[in-house]
């Protein structure tokens, strides 16, 4: 099993479930839920804080989403979802794909938050470089 992403021609989740009312109603709850729980929603690899028009979500499981005869259903738990900008999450995903350990992790839970750990080192060499050079 591999966590790269399958090109968008052959991967229904991403061609019609990401566009369908069940997402969308799906997300509007984990961005209620989110603000409700810690009062402000943020990225999980740059920490920026954002709203449901500046962030996406990434998928830690897919079990939750299903596609019946009659649509698709989004019951992914809270825990199964995180946010973050849209930039951080293609760089999460290009570092999975990249990544052959990333890329081979039997989890793909596993994967995001490795390699979501991974950037957040790289973002704090960065800032701590900068700073010294001040």
């Amino acid at each position: 099993m591999s966590n790269r992403r399958r090109p968008s021609r052959d991967n229904t989740y991403r061609s019609r479930y990401l566009h369908s009312p069940a997402w969308f109603g799906r997300r509007d709850r984990w961005f209620v839920d989110e603000e409700h729980r810690n009062g402000v929603v943020r990225c999980a690899l740059c920490l920026g804080a954002g709203s449901p028009r500046s962030l996406e979500l990434h998928h830690f499981d897919y079990r939750g989403v299903t596609q019946t005869p009659f649509g698709w259903t989004a019951h992914e738990r809270h825990e199964d979802l995180t946010a973050l900008h849209p930039r951080c999450h293609e760089y999460v995903h290009q570092l999975i794909e990249r990544d052959r350990a990333l890329s081979g992790f039997v989890s793909r839970r596993t994967a995001s938050l490795q390699a979501i750990a991974r950037l957040q080192a790289k973002i704090a060499h960065y800032i701590e470089a900068s700073l010294e050079q001040q």
